[in-house]
């Protein structure tokens, strides 16, 4: 009998709003300690509440508050740990200052996988990270369920390994159309790799 992996890819829920004119924390420190609102804590504790994601076998997340913060309700549920890991962050901007942001930075960067600013990160670059931690994870887990709690731009990235991704447009595996391409909060896609750790079906969650 053929055994399938599945993993599945969810986005945190929503971040607080928060002024930080007087943080003297760098960008990247301040993306990374973005927590969860109220109403983003409600959306996770609905959203997350499915029998979909029942009997996981193991649970990760990247290293970013809201994530840490999202994934605790699939931890709550499944009795697992949250295993961090920082290779699942979100692409890195390599900016320090959001006047340093090209206003056709997104778009540029979707449709030019090598281009980035600064000492960010292009395209390419988080598709091999999170890439890489996905074969590790086919490699360790095979057969099991496994959840990722993440961010959009950084899957978006690695969901185009297999898919033709599209700027807020529709996503396409195999010529067939799974994703609008408007992210939602905890947005979320369930990846089924075979024997040979070949993606065979991707279907999004609602």
């Amino acid at each position: 009998m053929d055994s399938i992996t599945t993993i599945y890819l969810i986005r945190h829920s929503k971040p607080i709003k928060v002024n930080n004119n007087f943080n003297n924390d760098n960008l990247q420190i301040q993306n990374e300690k973005s927590s969860l609102s109220i109403e983003g804590e409600q959306i996770a504790q609905e959203k997350l509440n499915k029998e979909e994601f029942d009997n996981a076998d193991i649970l990760f997340s990247s290293n970013y508050v809201r994530t840490i913060q999202t994934a605790k309700y699939l931890a709550d549920k499944n009795n697992l740990e949250i295993n961090v890991v920082s290779d699942l962050g979100e692409r890195k901007f390599g900016i320090s200052s959001w006047n340093e942001f090209p206003p056709d930075f997104e778009i540029h960067q979707f449709k030019d996988e090598n281009y980035k600013i600064g000492n960010g990160e292009s395209q390419k670059e988080v598709r091999e990270r999170l890439l890489n931690f996905v074969n590790y994870l086919l490699g360790e887990y095979k057969d099991k369920k496994i959840l990722i709690v993440g961010h959009s731009t950084a899957f978006a990235f690695l969901l185009g390994n297999w898919c033709e991704i599209n700027y807020d447009d529709c996503y396409k595996f195999k010529g067939n159309t799974f994703f609008d391409g408007k992210w939602n909060y905890c947005e979320t896609f369930k990846l089924e790799f075979d024997n040979n750790n070949n993606l065979a079906n991707i279907e999004n969650i609602k």
